[in-house]
C-alpha cells in the first residue's frame, strides 16, 4: 500500500475509484452502449433478457446494499467500503465474459445468469461508490467531486468504444463485432478489479483541512435495516424518486436505436461520442453546481432550470427523429451516408444530456447530507430504484413495443420528474454540519442503548 501523505486525501481516493469504473462499469457502458452487446441486431431480444435480469437483480440488492455497505463494512477493520468495491467489481468481468463465450458458443443461459450476477454485485459496488463519491468532499466541492468522477468513469465508455471502433473500422455488414473486442473489454474490467484493491478504508482518509471522513457505525443488521425503512419517510426521497426511474429508463431505447439504425463501425463511433458527452456535460454541470457566487440553492434551482430547457429540447428531436423509421428498419447506415449527420448529433446529445441529469441528483443528494451511513442508503435506494425502472425498460423493449411509444414514455418519465425535482432543490440549505451534527448524535444514543441492552442481557443470562 502506497504511503504517500497525499494518498490518503479524498481527491486522490475518488479519483481511484474513477479508475476502477472507467475499468468496470465504463467498459460495460461501451458494451452496452453499442447495442445488443455488440453481437447483431437479431440479439436484441437476448441482450433485453439479460439487462432485465441485471437491472432486477441490481433493484432488489440496491435496496438493502446501503445497509449491507453500513454493517459489513464496519466489521471489516472498521468501514472497508473498498472491499465491496472489489467484490462488486468482480460481475463486469463475468458479464463480458458471458457475451465473448456467446460470440463462441452461442450460449444464451450464460448470458442471461452473467446478468444477474452482475445485478448482485453491481448493487453493492455502487452503494459503496456513492458513499464514497458523495461523502468524502467538503460540502464546497462535492459538484466537483461527482463532476471528475463521471467524467472518469465515462472516459471508460469513451476507451471501450474507442476499441470496439479499432477493431471493427471494416465491419461495415450488419453483424456484431469481433471477438478480440470482448477479449479486450474483459482484459480491462480485469484491471479494474486489481485496481480496487488500492482504495483505502475510509477510517484512513483525511480531508485537506485535517478532519477524517465521519465513519459509519451500524451496532447490528437490526438497526441498520431500520434506518433503510427510515428512509422512506424522508420526503425529499420519495419527491426524487420519479427522477431515479428515469434515470436510466432511456438507455434501452437508446441502445436499441443505436443497434438497429447504424451499422456495426458507426455504432461504435456513435458510442464513442456519446460517452465523450457525458464527460463534457458532468464537467460543465460539476462547475456551475461548486460556483462560490452564489448560493447553494441558487445554484441549484438554475441547474434545474437548465437541465430542464435542455431536456426537453433533446427529447422532442428525438420524437420527431423517430417518426421516420419503425422497428422493422433493416437498412443499417455507415457515417458515409448522407442521412448521418442528424441522427449522429441527436446521439451526442443523449448522452451529453444523460450526464447533467444524473450528475445533477447526485449533486441533490449529496447536499441533503454529509453522513456517509445516510448518503450510503440514499445511493442504494437511487440505484435500487434506477435499476427497477431499467429492468422494466429493457423488459418493454424485449417484447418489441413500437419504438415511437419506447420514445415517449421517456420523454415523459422525464418531464414529470422535474416538479418533485424543483421541490427538493427549492429546499436545499446552505450547509448541513449542523444538521449532521444532531444526527450523529441521535445515532450515537442509539448505538449507546443498543449495547447496553446486550450487556443487560447477557447479565440475565
Amino acid at each position: 500500500m502506497f504511503k504517500h501523505p497525499l494518498y490518503n486525501r479524498p481527491l486522490v481516493q475518488v479519483t481511484l475509484l474513477g479508475f476502477v469504473c472507467l475499468c468496470c462499469p465504463g467498459m460495460f457502458n461501451a458494451l452496452l452502449g453499442l447495442g445488443a452487446g455488440g453481437s447483431m441486431s437479431s440479439n436484441v431480444a437476448l441482450t433485453d433478457a439479460a439487462n432485465a435480469a441485471l437491472y432486477g437483480c441490481f433493484a432488489i440488492v440496491g435496496f438493502f446494499a446501503g445497509s449491507v455497505t453500513n454493517t459489513i463494512g464496519v466489521k471489516i477493520t472498521l468501514t472497508r467500503i473498498d472491499v465491496l468495491n472489489e467484490i462488486g467489481s468482480i460481475g463486469y468481468a463475468v458479464y463480458a465474459s458471458a457475451f465473448w463465450v456467446y460470440d463462441r458458443m452461442q450460449v444464451a443461459g450464460f448470458v442471461i445468469a452473467a446478468g444477474a450476477i452482475l445485478g448482485c454485485c453491481a448493487g453493492i459496488f455502487w452503494s459503496a461508490q456513492g458513499a464514497i463519491m458523495m461523502a468524502y468532499p467538503e460540502e464546497h466541492n462535492k459538484g466537483k467531486y461527482v463532476a471528475i468522477f463521471w467524467a472518469l468513469f465515462n472516459l471508460g465508455g469513451i476507451i471501450g468504444s474507442v476499441i470496439a471502433l479499432a477493431l471493427n473500422i471494416e465491419n461495415q455488414a450488419g453483424g456484431g463485432v469481433s471477438t478480440g473486442t470482448y477479449t479486450a473489454f474483459v482484459i480491462i474490467m480485469l484491471i479494474g478489479v486489481v485496481l480496487s484493491l488500492a482504495l483505502l478504508p475510509p477510517s484512513h482518509v483525511v480531508r485537506n483541512d485535517g478532519s477524517p471522513v465521519a465513519m459509519a457505525h451500524s451496532p447490528c443488521w437490526t438497526t441498520e435495516l431500520k434506518g433503510v425503512v427510515m428512509i422512506w419517510r424522508e420526503w425529499r426521497i420519495i419527491a426524487l424518486a420519479p427522477a431515479f426511474i428515469a434515470s436510466n429508463w432511456f438507455y434501452a431505447y437508446q441502445f436499441r436505436v443505436n443497434a438497429i439504425y447504424f451499422n456495426p463501425s458507426t455504432r461504435a463511433l456513435n458510442d464513442t461520442m456519446y460517452w465523450a458527452q457525458q464527460v463534457v456535460g458532468a464537467l460543465l454541470i460539476g462547475l456551475l453546481l461548486d460556483y462560490q457566487g452564489m448560493s447553494r440553492r441558487g445554484r441549484g434551482l438554475l441547474g434545474l432550470v437548465i437541465i430542464f430547457i435542455l431536456l426537453m429540447a433533446v427529447w422532442a428531436g428525438g420524437f420527431v427523429f423517430q417518426l421516420t423509421f419503425d422497428n422493422k428498419y433493416a437498412d443499417p447506415i455507415h457515417w458515409t451516408s448522407p442521412r448521418f449527420g442528424g441522427p449522429f448529433v441527436l446521439y451526442m446529445m443523449y448522452g451529453f444530456a444523460d450526464s447533467l441529469y444524473q450528475t445533477y441528483m447526485y449533486w441533490l443528494m449529496g447536499a441533503m447530507s454529509n453522513d456517509p451511513a445516510l448518503l450510503a442508503r440514499y445511493a442504494g435506494v437511487y440505484k435500487a430504484m434506477q435499476s427497477a425502472g431499467a429492468a422494466i425498460s429493457f423488459g418493454i423493449d424485449a417484447v418489441d413495443v413500437p419504438l415511437h411509444w419506447e420514445c415517449l414514455i421517456c420523454w415523459l418519465l422525464v418531464l414529470v420528474s422535474f416538479p418533485p425535482l424543483y421541490l427538493v432543490a427549492n429546499s436545499v440549505t446552505e450547509s448541513n454540519i449542523k444538521q449532521d451534527i444532531t444526527y450523529q448524535d441521535n445515532k450515537s444514543r442509539t448505538t449507546v442503548e443498543t449495547v447496553e441492552e446486550r450487556v443487560s442481557s447477557k447479565g440475565d443470562i
